[in-house]
């Protein structure tokens, strides 16, 4: 399949294959919703982030948004598998922890938020289990990339798709980016169409709602990224995108899925744009690093590198990075933005839910429901609440 500005053209010559896969994901799903295969709940507040693509749909901004956010409150845990990480098994970061033992995505939140518990496990419902183990006055589990991950049942499972590439005009693996059914999307209670224009036209929006074709116990939202001031991975001091000068040559450095978002967005700030991309979670070889070197000796002056904070992870422990590099590289925080004055209202909705279904409220629940044997309160079990967004 090939993205054409945003359209979504598929190979029909792999439709068959596409068919097969298809068919092997129907009957996992199936045998979750039969029961043959067990989704398990737990009795601590558990919000997923997925997407059913390939592809990036903004999941790392997405989970830092929640636990920036809900760290305010509530003592915040994130789980990831920790891609490509060199470990195996459940660990905790702690601030010795180095990013091949975690991965690049956890390892760079762990470097944001020093207070919210960041942890990796493959086996997310051992990875659950092992965090509320550890950790009594934990509030509220955040899951990295869970959408498809049909073992553990969350309380709130959010769904992102990227507005260039939307799930409704797009069909299955090897032709389309597809990893799942669109039906798939019925699982979720949020629907966030990310990566947006900051001028999303009120059409727009009208025409989107329109095809997602969600249920009424689903809420769509749309959001934007915006990016904070360049920060120096090495030395030096932070510079704002408005202060690039006109000038100046900009090779932009990136390893991640879906570059063309961030390239487009830093168009109007740099006249010279150079990017040099390399595959998602690329780990960077002498080769890589050498490309890199040569690549940025080779623009005139002025200029600088401008990379995502994913690779910086992976740069900052990188040999034979020229003297040259290290005083020009930069690495560009990424935010969300919600569209359309939506922000209040998932904020009220994803602290709504952690509130009300707390291990402490839970405990209270059951104490209450005792006492109801006695005939001195009223209960209805020891039920996790479900809280929707209706």
């Amino acid at each position: 399949m090939r993205v054409e500005g945003d359209f979504i053209v598929i190979n029909k010559w792999l439709l068959p294959l596409s068919w097969l896969y298809g068919l092997a994901v129907k009957l996992r799903n199936f045998a979750f919703e039969a029961g043959i295969l067990k989704s398990r709940s737990f009795d601590v507040p558990i919000i997923s982030v997925g997407n059913i693509t390939v592809g990036g749909t903004g999941k790392t901004p997405h989970v830092e948004y929640l636990a920036k956010h809900l760290k305010e409150i509530f003592h915040v845990a994130i789980l990831s598998r920790g891609y490509k990480r060199k470990s195996k098994g459940f660990i905790i970061a702690d601030a010795n922890t180095t990013m091949p033992e975690i991965g690049d995505e956890p390892y760079q939140m762990k470097q944001k938020f020093k207070e919210v518990t960041i942890a990796v496990d493959k086996n997310r419902c051992h990875g659950i289990e092992e965090l509320v183990a550890n950790d009594e006055d934990l509030d509220v589990i955040l899951l990295d990339d869970a959408f498809q991950h049909r073992y553990v049942k969350p309380g709130i499972n959010i769904l992102l798709v990227d507005y260039h590439r939307l799930i409704i005009y797009d069909t299955l693996l090897p032709a389309g980016r597809l990893r799942e059914p669109l039906s798939g999307k019925d699982r979720a209670d949020v629907v966030i169409v990310t990566k947006c224009p900051k001028d999303l036209k009120p059409m727009e929006y009208r025409v989107i709602t329109k095809a997602m074709n969600l249920y009424p116990y689903q809420s769509l939202y749309f959001t934007c990224l915006t990016y904070d001031v360049l920060v120096p991975i090495f030395e030096g001091q932070a510079r704002r995108l408005e202060d690039l000068k006109p000038n100046e040559q900009v090779l932009l450095l990136t390893g991640i899925a879906s570059p063309e978002q961030m390239v487009h967005d830093l168009e109007p700030f740099a006249k010279h744009l150079t990017p040099l991309t390399f595959a998602d979670h690329h780990q960077f070889k002498a080769k890589d690093i050498r490309l890199i070197n040569e690549t940025f000796e080779q623009l005139p002056e002025p200029r600088c590198i401008i990379t995502t904070e994913k690779d910086a992870t992976r740069l900052q422990n990188a040999e034979g990075l020229s003297e040259l590099v290290r005083k020009s590289i930069y690495t560009l925080p990424v935010n969300i933005h919600f569209l359309q004055d939506q922000e209040d209202l998932f904020n009220q909705y994803i602290i709504g839910y952690v509130r009300k279904n707390s291990r402490n409220s839970i405990l209270v629940k059951r104490k209450n429901d005792h006492k109801s044997q006695d005939g001195n309160y009223s209960g209805d079990g020891s039920r996790t609440i479900s809280f929707r967004n209706n």
